[in-house]
């Protein structure tokens, strides 16, 4: 892994419920973990165009690849997610890079609001 390609900030949001007073559970991102990454493939042909009610909408995808450390080992593709240029990115995959504890590389699909 070259340093110099951690160029770009990610966040990484946890998915946690929050229960009110009256015993309501909501759903809540928080802030889990920032840091440097190298993203890759943002915009090319692993991105295309699909039609959902009659709509084109386009469906990008993106890798994102971090140092490891004991808070990214922990993340999962169900209880977290990317946020990127004000962007979020639901995670797809987690490969952990034949497990040499050096990188981890997170496969990325753009979530549509």
């Amino acid at each position: 892994m070259i340093p110099a390609l951690l160029n770009e900030k990610v966040v990484f949001l946890k998915n946690t419920v929050i229960t009110d007073a009256v015993g309501n559970h909501t759903n809540e991102w928080d802030e889990y973990y920032t840091c440097f990454a190298t993203i890759g493939g943002e915009g090319l042909a692993s991105s295309k165009e699909e039609e959902v009610a009659g709509t084109t909408v386009e469906d990008v995808a993106m890798t994102v690849t971090v140092r490891y450390c004991a808070k990214t080992a922990a993340i999962t593709s169900t209880g977290y997610r990317i946020l990127f240029k004000g962007e979020f990115y639901d995670i797809v995959n987690v490969d952990h890079m034949n497990f040499k504890k050096k990188s981890l590389k997170f496969s990325c699909r753009k979530v549509r609001r």
